[in-house]
């Protein structure tokens, strides 16, 4: 090999083993969409087909059949700026009444990505990523009005996930893959009985390491056009923790099963510089339910975590034009169907349905090596808490709450590729 490309080889698995470090000090938002540079720039469009770069192994494994001759590796990193404020008012409760606000509870945060694939002949692609699929950062003012319903909130997550590709003629490939995945959770609510000012937290806690498969396939029914299926299955935790409550620890377990997801994904050629894409995503949120923390001691039930969310469903779609053989410009819009409505909105995580709008670029510096940049603004409808007797979340000692969340997000992405 090449000193050039041994010492590309060197920096790009340093850059892959810095995102993993990296991962393990930062990540935001319950589930992680930012996986890829190139598709942030297409709102996702596409994400499943084999046409930008081997990131799409994330969504789609047969997708891997795009990775050339030899080795190709990729680092992805985004940066997510959100903004989320809480302005309500808890009220007829024993605790009194009080409007204070509860600025902003999301944290910025880095999400890293890394992807390596080895094309081994004309039919067999292995491929190996390495993610944080699901991520939560909130953290509000200590002494806000619903600090009894939520203060921080933290779930933190790595995932390998190694699969293999077949390519079986020009028109079918297949891929399965297994994940391997740790998850931690810490989430803190004030402690009613710590005295004045409630300067104790009740604290839930755990981490688990699970299991889970991915699969695939691509379909290339003409020249230009590419359909791409793909599913990641859940995985099961079975999280070893604590419950701390009114200043008493007591060890637990809490079984979580994360949801599976399909997606289809198209790509189509309309002349020889523009290309459009799109998706269509479906996620198995309801599966979390209500999951219960089993006391280690006694078997007994000590608190449940009321989720109950419906699924979650993502379209979008998004084209690209080829400047010239070096630079690629896309856009993308995307509509996210959120699987938390006003029913069961918590203080915790206030989300709602949303629109993404996204704009990238790539840039090929030569025959090994491109960079990928993508930007994305998203923009959730008009969202709002009403924690009352009809609520899952409703206890009767710290009163009614009700509130007004004004949010957005910034996304930016870049990445390098790098084929050998």
């Amino acid at each position: 090999m090449p000193w050039a490309d041994k010492r590309t080889l060197l920096l790009t698995t340093s850059a892959i083993i810095l995102s993993v470090v990296a991962t393990s000090a930062h990540a935001g938002g319950f589930a992680l969409r930012e996986q890829s540079s190139y598709y942030q720039g297409l709102s996702f469009a596409g994400y499943g087909t084999s046409g930008g770069g081997i990131s799409s192994m994330y969504w789609n494994p047969a997708s891997l059949i795009g990775a050339q001759q030899g080795l190709t590796v990729e680092a992805h990193n985004s940066g997510l700026f959100p903004v989320s404020d809480i302005n309500g008012t808890l009220s007829g409760g024993a605790l009194g009444t009080s409007s204070i606000g509860s600025g902003d509870i999301a944290s910025d945060a880095f999400i890293p990505a890394s992807y390596a694939a080895y094309r081994l002949n004309d039919q067999l692609i292995f491929g190996v990523g390495v993610n944080a699929p699901f991520g939560l950062s909130t953290k509000p003012e200590q002494n806000w009005a619903a600090q009894f319903y939520s203060r921080s909130s933290s779930v933190f997550s790595l995932n390998v996930n190694p699969a293999v590709a077949l390519q079986i003629n020009e028109m079918f490939s297949l891929a399965v893959g297994i994940q391997v995945q740790y998850l931690d959770v810490s989430l803190k609510s004030a402690d009613a009985t710590s005295g004045a000012g409630f300067p104790r937290s009740n604290e839930i806690s755990g981490s688990s390491i699970g299991y889970g498969v991915t699969a695939g396939l691509t379909v290339r029914p003409m020249k230009g056009t590419e359909i791409g299926v793909g599913y990641r299955s859940g995985v099961g935790h079975d999280l070893d923790g604590d419950l701390f409550v009114g200043g008493v620890t007591r060890a637990i377990g809490l079984g979580v099963v994360t949801p599976d997801m399909v997606n289809v994904s198209a790509r189509q050629q309309i002349t020889d510089k523009i290309r459009v894409l799109g998706t269509v995503e479906w996620t198995n949120w309801s599966r979390l339910k209500s999951p219960r923390a089993i006391s280690d001691a006694t078997g007994a039930a000590l608190t449940t975590l009321h989720f109950n969310y419906d699924d979650g469903w993502f379209f979008s779609l998004g084209g690209e034009y080829d400047y010239n053989e070096k630079l690629t410009f896309r856009a993308g819009l995307g509509y996210e169907i959120s699987p938390i409505d006003e029913d069961i909105r918590s203080t915790r995580l206030p989300d709602n349905n949303r629109w993404w709008l996204s704009a990238g670029a790539s840039y090929n510096f030569n025959k090994h090596l491109s960079f990928d940049l993508g930007y994305t603004h998203i923009i959730p409808e008009s969202t709002k808490i009403n924690i009352d007797s009809n609520h899952q979340d409703f206890n009767a000692a710290f009163g009614t709450y009700t509130a007004d969340v004004d949010s957005h997000v910034n996304i930016i992405s870049a990445s390098m590729r790098y084929k050998f």
